[in-house]
């Protein structure tokens, strides 16, 4: 696992000699990625940066690296973990290899195959590769996006890395907030791709490639899940089925040269994960769990149950929510994109923890998203029930009533949960899964942000022009127009929550301790498999992963197969109303507001005192405020340099 980074001059003139120096700055910026070694490479109108973590062929493999008739040079992030299969295919064509990495099955790869040398590729990569005879830049990434890639087309160039960070370094860059990403990462908690927190940088989509060249810019995805279809094989075939992707997803991503573990939360799908992996070893695996001294967030229990069943090497850490919480602004920080999932914090330290004894962990994202393993998918369904019934027993006794369930600071709060479901229900079918998420409905974000800062964006609080992300993703395939609102729910979740949300903050938070995260739900076959199935398949009653129950029936403590799920999370609630609320009071004092001009300081004292004082649980909206003012903070002040 790596970071990239590089310049390419879409004329094809060359390069002055100080870009080579800005690309190392660059790279600097992005030790953390790669604290192994580094490489930069200049020829004419490119220059290519790296920075390695070595996994595979320590001894080779170094980058950016040529091919060997020196007409195509990589900078790569990532594992192909059937590179070996591919090596011999090649080899079978003629290709020779000076080395045992994946980078150069890679670079014979797209010697062979051209653009279309991503549709081999099984694992998780973002890439970027000079073609010196086409003169042009080449840059793809990954089916379900776990490894970013930035980019942006200034003064006659391609700028291109894995972290904005990279790129917000260069002076000669012109980079801007973009106002409506702002609005739109208060509505998602995160900024939705390929938009960016900067108007002029560009994420690359998930399973897409970028050919660069000077007569323009080419975008093309290569890749899609196939929709669910009726099952040719009957129930028992399929639950063996399963199980046989499973295991050989789990097996191919046990390729290293470096010790791996497990990261254990105790959940059904990390377990999966920690006992495929114990069986298909002799050592026993290395697992990493942290918990909390606050009982109702602790589940530290039930990975001991899986550590001991299995015999696995555990390791486990219980923390204070209150060592957490100091560590959260140095966190949010060193995140080079703002988001408001509380699980950062939690992920950050497990990733700190597992470091300390390997190098590569394996674990269970992708599984929830696949599996229906969320209780939004759940609250979906009920809501379909729910807006069944008349409207006057709706708002006239329901509604009331909500206000007056007990709240709690803990992971369950029942008024919070319920007047969640009342405004996922009321939304529109497209909306629903969305506003299960989302912190600002908006109305409440016409409450909170300044009006002039509002006046600068006509019609972006329209519900399909702030959720405009959701709705495309929602209506993308016409085959599912007559498909129910629940089976499209699964589309907008892989395609926008997965990418932008969660696969970012274990990628973030995992390689800012140099540590590689491998996820067996999200290996292709396996993924195809799960989206070919139907709904019923995956969620009955109100109950998701069924199936994937049922084919791990054996090899799973009964504890842990009809666990429900549990989130990663953190006593956001009470923190905002004692260890974090001088920070917070600090960083959304009125005045301090008033000068930033984006929120309406009065509206946001509101919010805040009707949160302290327990007369509302505000917990989701004053995080995702904090959590921008704390990112802002952080980023505005990082000074630029100005190499050439």
């Amino acid at each position: 696992m790596c970071g990239i980074a590089g310049i390419y001059r879409l004329d094809k003139t060359p390069l002055p000699a100080a870009a080579k120096e800005a690309v190392k700055i660059m790279c600097e910026q992005m030790v953390h990625r790669g604290p192994d070694a580094s490489g930069i490479f200049q020829a004419g109108p490119v220059v290519f940066g790296h920075r390695r973590l070595s996994i595979i062929d320590l001894r080779g493999g170094a980058q950016p690296m040529q091919s060997q008739d020196h007409n195509v040079v990589i900078t790569y992030n990532g594992e192909l973990y059937n590179y070996r299969e591919l090596a011999c295919q090649l080899a079978q064509d003629g290709a020779r290899f000076a080395t045992d990495s994946d980078t150069e099955v890679i670079l014979e790869s797209y010697r062979k195959w051209g653009t279309r040398c991503v549709e081999h590729f099984e694992g998780m990569f973002a890439m970027a590769i000079f073609d010196a005879k086409q003169r042009s830049l080449f840059l793809a990434r990954d089916r379900f996006g776990k490894k970013p890639l930035f980019y942006t087309i200034q003064n006659g160039c391609c700028y291109f890395a894995s972290e904005i960070s990279a790129l917000s370094c260069l002076k000669e860059l012109s980079l801007h907030l973009d106002q409506r990403a702002i609005v739109r990462f208060l509505a998602y908690e995160y900024v939705p791709g390929p938009e960016t927190i900067y108007s002029e940088i560009q994420s690359l989509a998930p399973a897409h490639t970028l050919v660069v060249r000077e007569h323009g810019l080419f975008c093309e995805r290569y890749w899609d899940l196939p929709w669910p279809k009726t099952p040719k094989n009957d129930l028992r075939e399929r639950c063996q089925h399963l199980f046989f992707l499973l295991q050989k997803a789990v097996q191919r991503r046990l390729v290293s040269d470096v010790p791996l573990g497990v990261f254990l939360s105790g959940g059904l799908d990390s377990s999966i994960v920690t006992a495929l992996m114990a069986h298909s070893q002799t050592q026993p695996v290395k697992t990493f769990s942290i918990g909390f001294t606050e009982a109702s967030y602790d589940e530290s229990r039930y990975a001991r149950l899986i550590a001991k069943t299995f015999g696995t090497d555990h390791h486990e850490e219980i923390l204070s929510a209150e060592v957490c919480c100091d560590l959260l602004p140095k966190i949010i920080a060193r995140m080079d994109v703002p988001m408001a999932d509380a699980s950062v914090a939690p992920t950050y330290l497990l990733s700190g923890v597992t470091r300390q004894s390997v190098t590569v962990a394996l674990g269970g994202d992708g599984s929830d998203e696949l599996w229906a393993g969320y209780e939004n998918y759940a609250a979906m369904r009920l809501a379909s029930f729910y807006n069944r019934w008349p409207a006057c027993l709706r708002r006239g006794l329901i509604e009331p009533l909500s206000r007056h369930l007990p709240a709690s600071q803990g992971y369950v709060n029942l008024r919070l949960a319920m007047q969640t479901f009342l405004n996922g229900a009321k939304a529109p079918d497209w909306l629903k899964i969305q506003r299960l998420l989302t912190s600002f409905a908006p109305h409440l974000l016409r409450e909170i942000l300044a009006p002039t800062f509002l006046s600068q964006m006509p019609g972006i609080l329209r519900i399909d022009e702030l959720f405009s992300s959701t709705k495309l993703e929602f209506f993308h395939w016409p085959e599912m127009s007559e498909a129910p609102a629940l089976a499209r729910a699964f589309h907008v979740y892989l395609r926008q929550y997965l990418p932008e949300d969660i696969l970012v903050k274990v990628d973030r938070c995992s390689m800012l301790h140099s540590l590689e995260v491998r996820a067996p739900f999200l290996d292709r076959e396996l993924a195809e498999f799960t989206s070919e199935l139907p709904l019923s398949d995956k969620f009955q009653g109100l109950k998701g992963k069924w199936l994937l129950r049922k084919a791990v029936a054996k090899l799973l403590p009964k504890a842990i197969i009809h666990r429900n799920k549990r989130g990663f999370q953190i006593p956001v609630a009470a923190w905002l109303r004692g260890r974090l609320l001088p920070l917070v009071r600090e960083l959304l004092e009125p005045r301090r507001l008033q000068e930033q001009g984006i929120f309406e300081p009065k509206a946001v004292s509101q919010l805040l005192e009707a949160h302290v004082t327990g007369g509302q649980d505000l917990r989701k909206q004053l995080w995702t405020i904090v959590v921008l003012e704390l990112w802002l903070e952080a980023h505005a002040k990082q000074p630029a340099v100005h190499p050439w």
